[in-house]
């Protein structure tokens, strides 16, 4: 195979595992099915190396599939990078990129950032999903990620941006009824709101200087949607337990107060992650750098929680 076949070949390989099938592949490039299949038999023919698994129903990378497609990304983005630097005139980055978010920070955060670049870029295309897991973004066609999490070992590289914390808090209604609580154990015997979007919702972790700590509470609403969790805090329902910028909006008009700020764990870190940085496109670049600066600036004005 030819060089500029193969790096045609490796555009609908990567295409294809982005799309998810060889049909949806073929209409986003304007080639027609068969040619696509047969390119991508080609690529296999001259690797001799499976890169994909294909049923009537669907495709699935193979371990090969999934290592070949990490190195096209960065041989493709590469000759990206040379063509921008080459061409003075083409100053206006283009392009499409996927970005992923948390369902709520997204709609809070990022959702108005995005609307506000494209409005700067018009030719750019950013397809936004909005997720409350964590996607293999290799696998899942992902340009670059905002995550509330401690990244483990990984190959991505994670920018850090911020840290949210983790905050209890009750309505004046609840903190009349019930009293400010001195310990977390407190808890125990006072009605508490659950979100149970996270694991153990019932159980809320704590730590007392050194030491871990756990508190099992219980109360009348659950709930596996944050805001209305949240709003239900609000309204008197019991105490709960959230990040910190999904009930900034209560604390700022007084609906809620932090409590047992001393016994609070560790923040948790928020990091843009993405896979590439030499050879990031140029448009995910700049998506990058504006979405740190501005959110670093969103995050850093939540700090003050406590009056």
């Amino acid at each position: 195979m030819a060089a500029m076949d193969k790096l045609q070949a490796m555009t609908v390989f990567v295409k294809i595992a982005e799309a998810g099938s060889l049909t949806a592949a073929a209409n986003e490039l304007g080639r027609s099915l068969p040619a696509v299949v047969r390119m991508l038999a080609d690529l296999e023919k001259a690797l001799n190396v499976r890169l994909l698994n294909r049923t009537t129903r669907k495709i699935a990378l193979t371990a090969e599939g999934r290592m070949y497609l990490e190195r096209c990304r960065r041989i493709l983005a590469e000759i990206e990078e040379t063509e921008l630097a080459l061409t003075n005139d083409q100053v206006e980055p283009s392009g499409a990129i996927t970005l992923t978010a948390p369902v709520r920070f997204g709609e809070i955060h990022v959702g108005p950032l995005v609307s506000a670049f494209l409005k700067k870029y018009p030719q750019v295309q950013i397809n936004l999903l909005l997720l409350d897991r964590v996607v293999d973004m290799l696998e899942e066609g992902i340009d670059l990620a905002v995550r509330i999490a401690h990244t483990g070992d990984s190959s991505a590289i994670a920018k850090p941006i911020g840290e949210l914390r983790r905050v209890v808090c009750a309505s004046p209604e609840i903190i009349n009824a019930f009293g400010w609580p001195p310990r977390p154990e407190e808890l125990a015997e006072r009605p508490c709101v659950l979100f149970s979007g996270v694991s153990n919702a019932a159980v809320w972790a704590f730590r007392d200087g050194a030491k871990r700590m756990s508190v099992k509470v219980n109360g009348q609403f659950t709930c596996n949607q944050v805001q209305a969790a949240v709003d239900a805090c609000a309204a008197g329902l019991g105490f709960g337990k959230f990040l910190s910028y999904q009930v900034m909006p209560y604390l700022r008009n007084g609906a809620l107060s932090v409590v047992l700020e001393e016994f609070e764990e560790p923040a948790i870190p928020v990091n843009l992650v993405f896979q590439h940085a030499r050879l990031m496109p140029s448009r995910i670049r700049i998506l990058v750098d504006y979405l740190a600066a501005e959110l670093k600036h969103s995050l850093s004005a939540q700090v003050p929680l406590s009056a």
